[in-house]
């Protein structure tokens, strides 16, 4: 009788242990998931730009300053790390610069009702959208990970998903954060 107790509790803890096992490695998962569900959407902004760029060029030649850092800014968040913050830095200053490219782009009428370019930017707003929640999902999962190998019996499997506790969470900015002064777009 004794033997059977010690025996079930014996099999309920293996059991237990494997499920937390289990869930270390979703959540491990889940961030890896969630990080090349970012890289995708970033994938499709590099891919985006230099079709604006080409578009804009047209219309604005003197603005070649602005392309070639745009450009800069590209190649330098394609190369970065994928979940560290030189990526997320990277991709930060980018937006940045498109926004103030997009902004200049208000200044031109002919290459705001140029169908190709309006089609471009609304693509690229899409973009930045998907690339917001895809955020929002690996800012999530990171959590998830952490909160399972954080608590116990997690713990006893941290090493498990070591090599993505580290990865950064992705957080706006500081130009993100500022407020937002509307008489500069009057």
């Amino acid at each position: 009788m004794f033997e059977t107790v010690l025996l079930v509790v014996g099999i309920a803890i293996v059991v237990g242990l494997y499920f937390v096992y289990a869930n270390v490695i979703k959540a491990k998962n889940n961030v890896l998931e969630a990080l090349s569900g970012i890289d995708v959407q970033l994938k499709k902004r590099h891919d985006l730009v230099p079709n604006i760029l080409t578009i804009a060029k047209k219309f604005m030649e003197h603005e070649n300053e602005l392309f070639e850092k745009v450009t800069e800014l590209r190649t330098q968040a394609m190369n970065a790390p994928s979940g560290s913050k030189a990526k997320f830095a990277a991709e930060g200053m980018l937006d940045n610069m498109m926004s103030k490219l997009l902004v200049s782009v208000e200044n031109y009428p002919e290459l705001k009702s140029n169908d190709t370019m309006v089609q471009a930017m609304r693509t690229y707003n899409e973009v930045e959208e998907h690339i917001a929640a895809a955020r929002r999902f690996y800012n999530s999962a990171l959590t998830q990970v952490r909160n399972t190998v954080q608590i116990f019996p997690g713990s006893l499997f941290a090493g498990l998903a070591a090599d993505v506790i580290g990865y950064s969470y992705f957080e706006a900015s500081e130009a993100d954060r500022a407020s937002v002064d509307a008489s500069q777009y009057l």
